[in-house]
């Protein structure tokens, strides 16, 4: 599953690098194997962000630096390469400094705490993420939610924010990375994508993408 993502990702022309951080060395192995590059990180993080934010640490220490970097959860097996294009577009405009991708939500996907629904407000930004359904009605019409991606983008320095600011209550509390940013002011912008996407995180899950991935075309 982690080659398929890597393999994914490094298909999209506007990546420069790829590396899979770990703190795992059968993973660090087999990313090897296949021909990627891993970095090795400590096994103490709680965040995918955190653990996201060390990795770029540790190259820069090796004079390696970039001015975005994209995080993708491995176990986004549907990954697709233009999803790249997708989360990098809204960087032209100079305020934009994190951005996370997020698919329609389906009707199964509202009632699964694996998905984490978001809320976006007139601006395109990220209101609330949660587990939970959300918003609630009150008997109005019901107002569209979008199911949070394991992809986002960060300008460096942001990245850099992230992993220095404390963890937050709500972060804590519902598991979600990005309500560590919006719990200290800090938009994220939140882009749609035209790529249908299930994240791994159940065997069933795993049995849907199965059924559903095939030999990439691209």
């Amino acid at each position: 599953m982690i080659e398929y993502v890597y393999r994914a990702t490094v298909a999209s022309p506007l990546i420069t690098d790829a590396f899979v951080a770990t703190c795992d060395e059968d993973i660090r192995s087999s990313v090897v194997d296949f021909g990627g590059q891993a970095v090795m990180t400590g096994n103490h993080h709680e965040r995918a962000s955190d653990r996201c934010a060390e990795a770029v640490s540790q190259l820069a220490a090796r004079g390696v630096h970039y001015d975005i970097v994209i995080m993708i959860q491995g176990d986004e097996p549907m990954t697709h390469p233009d999803q790249m294009t997708e989360v990098l577009t809204p960087f032209g405009d100079a305020d934009v400094n994190v951005v996370n991708l997020y698919a329609s939500l389906g009707h199964e996907d509202a009632a699964s705490k694996n998905v984490v629904k978001v809320v976006i407000d007139q601006h395109g930004n990220a209101m609330y993420f949660s587990r939970l359904p959300i918003p609630g009605s009150m008997g109005a019409p019901t107002v569209p939610t979008g199911k949070q991606l394991g992809l986002i983008a960060f300008r460096t320095r942001y990245l850099e924010t992230f992993a220095a600011l404390a963890p937050t209550p709500y972060e804590i509390s519902e598991s979600v990375d990005m309500l560590r940013f919006l719990e200290h002011g800090i938009p994220i912008r939140m882009q749609l994508t035209r790529h249908a996407t299930v994240a791994v995180d159940t065997p069933s899950d795993l049995e849907s993408v199965v059924q559903h991935v095939r030999p990439p075309s691209w």
